[in-house]
């Protein structure tokens, strides 16, 4: 393909924010745009390409397959692109860069609270973060390290440290105790782990059996929800251990291990050298601070 025939950037970018925020005026906001400003790139998009791009439902907007397979690839591209340009940065002002993968919720709830503490103690690395989940392309988008769940399979050439085992446990307003103790509570899930609020009752015979269970699309969206007195929420101990330690959720039964763990997970040598290992060092400390695990 002609180089020249690839659409311009202003546009591209535009239509990556409507995908990624779901809302042309979220995307304008974003952009410093009007909202027909951004309309107007999207429309000669797809005009350039040839295709519709997204269609109406309802009052908002979704992509077609055409958007589908264009907003994977510009994902993919402005990753990479976002990645190299914050290397080149880090080399400018004299830093070593470093690029850490971590599953969403986790970066939002845990991670990034503590990197400040990071910063203090190593000023010369310039760490950037970066949101996935399951298999990670190293090479593609210049990760070094990864925080992964460890609940999928992985290729031989990975090598992977135990940081943690998964805890979980309800989490709630501390006013909505006496209801989960008397059985007259809402369950939040999280759509991730459709199974997770009865595996836990099975395991936990005298624990008062919620009315109803409710599905949000992650655990950060339950942990929130909980915390906004919306129901009681199945959480993980690391999104929910700050909450539960500043006393604005409650976890009348404690958090119990579920069988699964946290891992880093890292290409090349199997022992980490120089920033990665301090790194790994300074995550290590921060997820063996991780103490509520007794019923309160």
């Amino acid at each position: 393909m002609d180089r020249s025939d690839i659409p311009s950037l202003d546009d591209l970018r535009a239509f990556e924010a409507t995908a990624r925020l779901g809302s042309v005026r979220l995307a304008a906001d974003s952009l410093a745009l009007t909202h027909g400003a951004v309309s107007r790139r999207i429309t000669k998009l797809a005009n350039d390409i040839g295709v519709g791009l997204f269609e109406r439902n309802g009052r908002g907007l979704r992509l077609t397959p055409a958007g589908e397979t264009l907003n994977l690839t510009l994902g993919r591209f402005f990753g990479e692109l976002a990645a190299t340009v914050q290397s080149l940065r880090a080399t400018n002002t004299g830093k070593t860069a470093l690029v850490l993968s971590c599953e969403p919720s986790v970066a939002v709830r845990w991670l990034i609270p503590r990197l400040s503490g990071f910063q203090v103690a190593h000023p010369s690395i310039a760490l950037h973060l970066s949101v996935g989940g399951g298999l990670v392309d190293f090479r593609k988008h210049h990760v070094d390290l990864a925080i992964r769940r460890l609940d999928f399979a992985m290729p031989e050439t990975w090598n992977v440290r135990t940081l943690f085992p998964e805890k979980v446990g309800p989490v709630m307003r501390p006013e909505w105790v006496s209801r989960f103790e008397r059985g007259d509570y809402l369950a939040l899930g999280s759509k991730t782990r459709p199974d997770a609020w009865a595996q836990w009752l099975k395991s936990h015979r005298s624990a008062p059996k919620p009315t109803e269970i409710r599905y949000y699309d992650s655990h950060s969206l339950i942990v929130e929800a909980a915390s906004a007195g919306l129901g009681v929420a199945l959480s993980p101990l690391v999104l929910a251990v700050d909450d539960v330690e500043r006393g604005s959720l409650a976890a009348p039964a404690g958090f119990d291990p579920d069988g699964s763990q946290y891992g880093l997970i890292w290409l090349g040598s199997s022992e980490l050298q120089g920033v990665e290992h301090e790194l790994a060092e300074w995550l290590q400390v921060q997820f063996s601070r991780q103490s509520v695990t007794s019923p309160l």
